[in-house]
């Protein structure tokens, strides 16, 4: 058996998905070993319907047949055509150099309902057969008119939610093999079958342009069709395709449409191989039940006088129930998802319940997330009335301050029927939250109450440790911020009336967001919403999903996401599909700047300018920003296309990123003094900002001998300042980064031990649990911002993220990698003792942690098989160094390549390694600061 092995098998970046649509998906693989130097050689991939030919012998769909690649870690699918409603299985097989016979793993996918037209089984025709169907959408029945105490609710101009049920009966005939249920919304749905919940995806089928594609889920429901009665179920709502979104109080068809929808497709295969089909029709009966109203930004109302028991459940008499209502048989925007649900991810208990008045109590949960509140009630009164509001901070009195929600109520109400315990908790809403009031309960008490948080299934990849507790804390900040805002799409902010997918603020956080979770297929959907939104002239938008009102073409940061994003994914994951989908919407980008701005200079057009957003100090030039991304995007428009073989297009990408980066330099850079007194001239950015030297820097805008008179002028300025950031969202990303790379690592931990105004630590210092929007959205001075634009969960600043892995504990690769080919671990200790990360990358694990022990320094490191690393350890004294208590040339994996100011340079291949060297007294860290100082 080899010591190489693969693992967490993927299908399109996902572990094994129910229902997909892509005619050739992607099949990857991570690999492991407890061998130095065991790389793989060669891979084989075999796909069959059944599991049995999958071993040597059988005889498979698709046989990839043994393909020698070293750098491999998945293949793309090249069989014959995939057949819909088919479930696949696979097996790949991985040798070494090391051993003979080569290790395997398997797994599963199944595609969905509909394949692409000319796949095996399909046609030209749409073979759903399903119709969109609807509750009457303006009820006048009886059964709807207000009661006495509704008339007093606030249930801003919404509807109740629809139920919708059909009744169908499983065969007495032949045994049932498999059942798969199809299902969307327009809106928002929750299925049942026979009274139990099918899946457990919340706000599903997630938010896209409906206008443009709207998704499908698949559920394996074998498990629960019985023989006899049976009663399909489902519960529907406004959600983003009929409800209040975004920042304007619009609903009732000012986005997409008026009221929600529902489509599902039952196929029942037995064991005689027929296939019976139930769809939504006008077969359907429709009612309305205790969902009064459902709304992602209002809130949500039970009524549980309207409750209609049993109404999911065989044997239910539902005669006085109205035939559905057919909307259309529209079926070709739909399409299978392709990434995970947002889901119930965690649960958090209070940490206090304190008693403001006689009925009405403040929840502190501890924590900012997004999610809702799970409510135990007993004994409440016909009509009596339990409501719930949502926070993310105290006022000065100690009460919810709700004034930065602007429009969105964040309100959920139970209303009694005086028989029934209640465990309350809202179905088809969300809410950013640390704080709930909870009003009409006498005596609440912590056992009573608990915070569900809600986000994206994203599976956790990275971890960071260090000895200063502030910074832990900052980390936890970030990945909350990222759970928070990762809700179908990567939101701005949870709790006020916007909550969208701004392009620059995605774009910032990407590389931290990136190693703290798995993102791909988070992102591969999100990409096609960005897609989906382009302007006719080929502009990317500030927002996606487009949306009625925020539909202007992007602002420089912001559209230049449709280029940024895709390339780090591919950098990231190592497949190439996010380049080969991207790379027209981004040469369509780079060319309308540069229709709109033949001079080189953008100042023309494309849309807003929001510059470098919420920056507390000068503000940057716009003209400098702008034309530092497009320099940027034409650049990396110039390596997507290189990595895909389009090399004429590459070609003129690189001219054109050429010509913006010297009229940049012509236009925005002075450089005075003597001729010939180098230490002497100063070289200025026009504007002398923070953000000026940081995008000329980090997007390689100066010629070599300009860029160490610019990073000297950035960390003159940052001196300056406190030593403190003047950035917002477009410079904070690239600060430590950039000071870092430029030798001035010691100013990106001075910032990051700053605690007054601005820096990451000052909103710890008081009581944040998240990442702020402003760097000032409190301060004891002068209170709260601003409310219109104050939200204290926002991720855009917690891009400082990607640092900590990368800077801090050393989990980098180098510039030129994919997918963590080759790796650079060069960690910056600063005033720390020890630090640590670990990241689950597309080839393996990847991890680099030290510690200070005296004089001394240990630095271990993880090199997953078929990678490189070239490791830089700490240390002003190379002859000190050993790895494994021998010196690292002995072992054969490992090889001195030089040594620099701090540093010695190694070269390891695959492995697990542990280097020690000598530290002067001089590098000790300062007083405060210890051994100690650990979790």
């Amino acid at each position: 058996m080899s010591a190489l092995r693969p693992y967490a098998l993927r299908c399109d970046h996902r572990t094994t998905p129910l229902g997909i649509d892509d005619s050739a998906p992607l099949l990857s693989w991570r690999l492991a070993s407890d061998r130095r130097g065991d790389d793989p050689v060669a891979y084989r991939v075999r796909v069959a319907e059944r599991p049995e030919a999958l071993a040597d012998g059988g005889q498979p769909h698709w046989d990839s047949g043994r393909v020698d690649d070293s750098s491999a870690i998945g293949a793309g699918y090249a069989g014959p055509a995939l057949r819909a409603r088919t479930r696949y299985h696979w097996r790949v097989e991985v040798w070494s150099a090391s051993d003979g016979a080569p290790a395997d793993a398997v797994s599963w996918f199944e595609t969905g309902l509909a394949m692409p037209s000319g796949a095996a089984g399909q046609s030209g025709k749409s073979v759903w057969r399903a119709s969109w169907i609807t509750h009457n959408p303006d009820p006048v029945d009886v059964v709807d008119a207000p009661t006495e105490g509704e008339r007093a609710l606030d249930d801003h101009g919404l509807a109740p939610c629809p139920l919708l049920r059909r009744v169908f009966s499983g065969s007495a005939v032949s045994p049932l093999v498999l059942a798969r249920l199809y299902v969307s919304a327009r809106g928002l749905y929750e299925v049942r079958l026979n009274g139990a919940r099918v899946g457990d995806a919340e706000l599903a089928p997630g938010w896209t342009d409906y206008t443009r594609r709207v998704q499908y889920q698949t559920y394996d429901v074998t498990d629960l069709v019985s023989q006899g009665e049976n009663v399909l179920a489902a519960t529907i709502a406004d959600g983003w395709w009929s409800g209040f979104v975004g920042f304007e109080p619009r609903r009732a068809g000012a986005h997409y449409g008026t009221f929600p929808q529902f489509i599902a497709e039952l196929q029942l295969t037995h064991a005689d191989g027929s296939v019976s089909t139930v769809v939504t029709d006008d077969s359907w009966v429709t009612h309305t039940g205790a969902i009064r109203h459902a709304d992602l930004l209002m809130g949500e109302c039970h009524d549980l006088r309207r409750a209609v028991d049993g109404w999911e459940l065989p044997g239910f008499d539902a005669r006085d129930w109205s035939p559905a209502r057919i909307t259309d048989a529209e079926h070709r925007l739909l399409v299978a998802s392709v990434d995970e649900p947002v889901r119930a991810m965690a649960e958090v208990r209070p940490v206090s319940v304190t008693r403001v008045s006689q009925d009405t109590h403040i929840v502190d949960f501890g924590q900012n997330l997004a999610g809702r509140v799970r409510l135990g009630v007993d004994g409440l009164a016909a009509g009596a009335r339990v409501v719930v509001r949502h926070a993310e901070v105290l006022d000065e009195n100690q009460r919810l301050y709700t004034a930065n929600l602007r429009t969105a109520a964040a309100t959920d109400v139970l209303i009694g029927d005086g028989r029934r315990h209640i465990d309350f908790e809202p179905k088809f809403t969300y809410h950013g939250f640390r704080y709930a009031e909870i009003t009409g309960v006498p005596a609440l008490s912590g056992d009573d109450v608990v915070a569900v948080a809600l986000h994206s299934d994203t599976p956790w990849a990275g971890s960071f440790d260090c000895s200063d507790p502030d910074i832990r804390r900052l980390h936890a900040c970030v990945e909350w911020g990222q759970r928070s805002n990762f809700v179908s799409v990567p939101t701005d902010c949870p709790q006020r009336d916007e909550r969208l997918g701004w392009l620059a603020d995605a774009q910032v956080f990407l590389p931290t967001a990136a190693l703290n979770a798995d993102v791909a297929a988070f992102f591969t959907k999100w990409l096609r919403d960005v897609d989906d939104a382009r302007t006719p002239e080929g502009g990317f938008t500030n927002v996606a999903p487009r949306l009625a009102g925020v539909a202007d073409e992007g602002a420089p940061g912001w559209g230049d996401a449709g280029v940024i994003v895709p390339w780090h994914l591919y950098r990231t994951y190592g497949d190439p599909r996010f380049l080969s989908r991207a790379l027209d919407g981004m040469r369509g980008w780079v060319a309308l700047i540069h229709r709109h701005n033949p001079d080189l200079i953008w100042r023309h057009r494309v849309g807003p300018h929001f510059s470098d957003w919420l920056a507390p100090g000068t503000p940057t030039p716009r003209e400098v920003i702008a034309t530092a991304y497009f320099a940027h995007s034409a650049r990396l428009t110039a390596l997507a296309a290189d990595a895909l073989g389009r090399h004429d297009v590459a070609e003129a990408h690189h001219r054109l990123a050429a010509a913006v980066r010297s009229a940049f330099v012509e236009r925005f850079v002075t450089v005075e003094g003597p001729e010939g007194g180098e230490s002497e001239r100063r070289l200025r950015v026009a504007g002398d900002t923070q953000t000026g030297y940081l995008v000329s820097l980090a997007f390689g805008l100066l010629p070599d001998h300009l860029t160490e008179g610019a990073a000297k002028r950035l960390a003159e300025l940052v001196e300056a300042a406190g030593p403190a950031l003047q950035t917002g969202f477009v410079g904070v990303a690239l600060a430590a980064p950039v000071l870092d790379a430029y030798g001035r690592a010691d100013l990106a931990h001075a910032l990051l031990r700053r605690t007054e105004v601005p820096s990451w630590l000052f909103p710890l210092r008081h009581g944040a649990t998240t990442i702020w929007e402003r760097w000032d959205g409190w301060t004891p001075d002068g209170g709260f911002r601003a409310p219109a634009m104050n939200s204290f969960n926002h991720y855009a600043l917690g891009s400082i993220g990607e640092w900590l892995y990368r800077g801090v504990a050393g989990v980098d690769q180098a510039e030129d990698s994919v997918a963590y080919r080759r790796l650079r671990v060069r960690p910056e200790p600063g005033a720390l003792t020890y630090a640590s990360a670990r990241y689950e990358s597309a080839r393996g694990t990847v991890a680099a942690g030290w510690r200070r022990r005296g004089d001394g320094l240990s630095l271990r490191v993880q090199v997953p098989p078929g990678a490189t690393a070239d490791v830089f350890v700490p240390t002003t004294d190379p002859g000190s160094v050993r790895e494994a208590e021998a010196a690292p040339g002995d072992s054969g994996h490992a090889a001195l390549i030089g040594t620099g100011p701090g540093h010695a340079h190694y070269r390891v291949a695959s492995g697990a390694y542990h280097f020690t060297a000598a530290f002067s007294p001089a590098e000790r860290p300062p007083a405060g600061l210890h051994e100690e100082d650990t979790p």
